[in-house]
């Protein structure tokens, strides 16, 4: 074999080498490429899967928000619709007592009968109230509370504990756990007499 034909081949030999090793470069070069491209597909999928949890979590709590807001609103209108209605019962106790006063009155055939119709009525407003969670504050015999009850006078009672309430003036009520107006009463003390006497053997 000739040197020309030695130097052919060599040559042949080399170029062959280099295009494998071109060709081996393109491959590797393309499957980078192909992973970075995966790799950037998986992390916009990720950040589209991150942006629709805020989306929704934001969806909720929007949700959430608007729910408290109606509520608050209807709540904050049954309220001051419940202490309007309040006038109706104050009403009706004021006409009953004031036509069982009125000496005109006593003497009518009817005046019982009218009496009892109040009475009914009322009651069934109560009725009417309790179902709507509205709730007359119990008064009698219990001791005054400021966050239920508004002192009004004091009455003098030896027999019964200082601070026991013993008159109602005006019925208080209870919207669920709110407190929709005060009882008005009276409440008890110690007679002055008493009261000078325990303050003599105190002094002694």
């Amino acid at each position: 074999m000739s040197k020309s034909n030695n130097d052919q081949s060599n040559e042949k030999a080399e170029k062959t080498s280099d295009d494998g090793k071109v060709q081996s470069e393109k491959e590797i070069n393309q499957t980078q490429k192909k992973e970075e491209k995966e790799l950037s597909i998986e992390d916009k999928l990720k950040e589209a899967e991150e942006k629709l949890l805020r989306s929704l979590a934001e969806i909720e709590n929007q949700r959430r928000r608007f729910e408290k807001e109606i509520k608050d609103a209807f709540e904050f209108g049954s309220f001051n619709f419940a202490k309007e209605i309040l006038s109706i019962p104050d009403n009706l106790q004021r006409a009953r007592e004031a036509i069982k006063n009125d000496e005109k009155l006593k003497t009518n055939k009817d005046l019982d009968r009218f009496l009892e119709n109040i009475k009914i009525v009322e009651k069934d407003l109560i009725s009417i109230f309790e179902k709507n969670r509205i709730i007359r504050i119990v008064t009698e015999n219990k001791k005054f509370d400021p966050n239920f009850h508004q002192a009004m006078t004091e009455i003098e009672d030896e027999k019964t504990e200082p601070g026991t309430i013993l008159q109602e003036i005006q019925s208080g009520y209870m919207l669920g756990e709110r407190l929709l107006r005060p009882s008005l009463v009276g409440v008890s003390k110690k007679s002055s007499k008493e009261q000078g006497n325990k303050d003599k053997k105190e002094e002694k």
